[in-house]
């Protein structure tokens, strides 16, 4: 635990993002007291699987954060996916006191069938991998998941595609997918999200 008992904040970034694409929200968050990590997957071009990427994010927190410490978590993006399956499939949830999702396509992507690498593949609609992380979704109802999703998003297609059965869905009547990010109205509804 951080001095003022918040728990601290992994972020993971989505596909062809990097850790710099927190830019606005790492010292947000910082500035109202959390300890802020950030994932850096690589490579972050979708020519790996989302199972590796959770790979990645778990020896990330096991390396930063221990192997008990408790924190929250924020998944942006295709990061939400294996935020998800680092939750569900590698006991990520045990220790997780809350997961944010931004603009996640738990349901996939119809812009995923433009491309052929696997990580791209696995978010097609109807695609196994999301199949399977969605035939028992309601594991991650321990972590009080919040979705934050924009009906104006043009990379996940349909943009309701980023809501879940459960937990809390938050429409935010932000221009971008990426903008999600750097708003200030989806900032807000992160940090207001981790506290509550």
């Amino acid at each position: 635990m951080t001095h003022n008992d918040k728990p601290a904040v992994v972020l993971v970034h989505g596909l062809w993002n990097t850790v710099g694409i927190f830019g606005r929200l790492r010292p947000y968050l910082e500035n109202r007291g959390w300890s802020v990590y950030a994932v850096s997957l690589t490579p972050n071009n979708g020519t790996i699987s989302i199972e590796q990427q959770a790979e990645q994010l778990y020896n990330f927190v096991k390396q930063s954060l221990g192997a008990e410490q408790p924190f929250s978590l924020v998944g942006f993006s295709m990061g939400g996916l294996a935020s998800r399956y680092y939750l569900q499939r590698l006991d990520g949830r045990r220790r997780v006191r809350r997961f944010i999702g931004v603009v996640v396509p738990h349901h996939g992507s119809m812009l995923a069938w433009f491309r052929r690498d696997i990580g791209v593949t696995q978010m097609r609609p109807g695609s196994a991998f999301l199949a399977d992380l969605n035939q028992d979704m309601e594991q991650l109802s321990v972590c009080r998941p919040l979705w934050l999703w924009t009906p104006y998003d043009v990379l996940v297609l349909p943009a309701y595609h980023c809501c879940l059965p459960i937990g809390e869905n938050q429409r935010l009547p932000v221009r971008t997918h990426d903008g999600m990010l750097w708003d200030e109205r989806s900032l807000a509804a992160i940090a207001h999200g981790l506290i509550y």
